[in-house]
């Protein structure tokens, strides 16, 4: 597979999993950039011994807790706490409420549910993050618990 082919199946996945982490889509393509600029740099050291996607999703892992890191280090202002939000809500907007909600979730669990919305399987998803699969289980039943709270609190459940 050649990196042309490689981008144009992965990007879109790459970039959903960029958004749960920043919830801010200049910041995802940004972060999106990156991954693909590691997997052009280290496409030649690929070993196969596990799947490319299991190996760019890490990468892309990898580089957004990498930004959060950065982020850490530089204040940011506070926002509102409630900011308003409109009766009907289109397709985007129940986009955005989502990667906010994923926002406000442990890294952890930003990075399993990011996963599991791309349909990555579990085991793949303990690969990529070192834990077990049932260790995935649980984190991912917890935060999708967490979520529906979020959702709920916002009115959207």
């Amino acid at each position: 597979m050649d990196f042309d082919e490689i981008y144009t199946q992965y990007a879109p996945a790459v970039f959903r999993i960029c958004m749960g982490y920043v919830n801010d889509s200049s910041r995802a393509g940004d972060l999106v950039q990156e991954t693909f600029i590691s997997v052009w740099q280290n496409l030649s050291s690929f070993r196969g011994e596990a799947k490319i996607s299991t190996w760019i999703y890490r990468i892309a892992t990898n580089n957004c807790l990498q930004a959060i890191q950065r982020d850490k280090r530089t204040p940011l202002v506070d926002l509102p706490s409630e900011l308003p939000m409109p009766e009907h809500d289109s397709k985007e907007e129940q986009l955005q409420l989502l990667y906010r909600c994923i926002g406000e979730l442990e890294e952890l669990e930003r990075i399993i549910i990011a996963l599991e919305l791309e349909e990555v399987p579990q085991s793949e998803i303990a690969s990529i993050t070192g834990l077990s699969h049932s260790n995935v289980r649980v984190k991912l039943h917890r935060a999708k618990e967490k979520l529906s709270k979020k959702f709920r609190a916002y009115g959207r459940f």
